[in-house]
């Protein structure tokens, strides 16, 4: 590996990408993408999605959609390296050796696994364990294999994945401790706040809450979604408040200071809500309708998509498995002669 510093990012595949997780991850994502001085790592996490997604079509579409949605974008995969997790059997090896190097207290702390457990007793289970998978039990270790299979400097993230990073920090240290210094500590590099948009119904935007607006609908159900977001019941010509609104915080999150200037004098001399949701329909409608083609492209060409993935595979292995060869001998698994 160079010298250059390591970024790595990980892109669950649960669910067609929307406007809250461009606005959050993918649009500085790619931003970053085309920086030559960083060596970034960009993955889709497949074998994370089965802890609470059986259902393998979803799984599988849903990789096809994230994949499109980054590449139709502009993310840069001739300097980033984009690959699928489940094409890097290394980052499951070096799971089951971290786990073998991970208290069970630690897992026994991760919020994930705690909110489960409180459900249960709440709902006045007897097994405060009810329906808790180990996947999810054991998140925090798989997540570390996918950070320290590459070494990986800094990890940007949001404020819930955070505990996750230091458990992460935590294994490699007692790995290091035991065997040798082999993994860098990561870096936590924690995201903008601003960057968690509000949805249709201006709770923030999930899919939880199904109120997302998806990247790439077809442009009239697009400016229909649009049309749904709600609004409080001010008249044509009576000022508005900006501040909790949910069409001025999706402007604000994509326009320029000077955009975002004019539009607050609009609220302030009255615009009508009909015409602010149109006029924020044609600025994302600009933003979206080149890439928005770009993506209906390679979802009826998936195999350019395949072999961007298999070459970002490549890329990848080229560094993890002797990484991976150096870690067996670390830990004794060697040849006997």
């Amino acid at each position: 590996m160079s010298d250059k510093t390591v970024v790595l990012t990980g892109i669950t595949t649960t669910g067609t990408p929307h406007l809250g997780n461009y606005v959050g991850a993918i649009r500085p994502s790619i931003e970053a993408s085309l920086n030559t001085e960083v060596q970034s790592y960009y993955f889709l996490a497949d074998y994370h999605a089965l802890v609470k997604c059986h259902d393998p079509e979803r799984v599988h579409q849903s990789s096809v959609e994230n994949a499109a949605t980054w590449l139709a974008l502009g993310l840069d995969t001739d300097n980033a390296i984009f690959y699928r997790q489940s094409d890097i059997p290394e980052i499951m090896e070096l799971n089951w050796i971290l786990s073998c190097m991970t208290a069970k207290g630690l897992m026994n702390r991760s919020h994930a696994y705690k909110a489960s457990v409180a459900e249960n007793t709440e709902s006045g289970e007897q097994d405060p364990d009810k329906g808790i998978n180990m996947g999810l039990f054991t998140y925090p270790t798989l997540m570390a294999a996918d950070i320290l299979m590459f070494n990986a400097h800094k990890v940007p993230v949001g404020k819930d994945q955070t505990q996750h990073l230091e458990m992460t920090r935590v294994i490699a240290q007692r790995f290091n401790h035991h065997f040798g210094e082999y993994f860098i500590i990561p870096e936590i590099v924690l995201g903008e706040e601003s960057a968690i948009l509000p949805g249709l119904d201006g709770r923030k935007m999930s899919k939880s809450y199904n109120n997302t607006i998806p990247l790439f609908l077809p442009e009239k159900k697009f400016r229909k979604l649009i049309m749904k977001i709600k609004t409080n019941s001010l008249e044509p010509g009576v000022p508005k408040d900006p501040e909790g609104c949910t069409l001025f915080a999706i402007y604000n999150s994509l326009a320029t200071r000077e955009e975002v200037a004019v539009l607050r004098n609009c609220y302030a001399e009255g615009i009508a809500w009909g015409e602010m949701k149109q006029f924020l329909f044609e600025y994302l409608n600009n933003i979206f309708s080149g890439p928005r083609e770009n993506y209906n492209a390679l979802l009826e060409n998936p195999t350019e998509i395949e072999t961007i993935l298999l070459r970002g595979a490549e890329r990848a292995r080229d560094y993890a498995s002797p990484f991976m060869q150096r870690l067996r001998v670390a830990t004794g698994i060697r040849p006997l002669v």
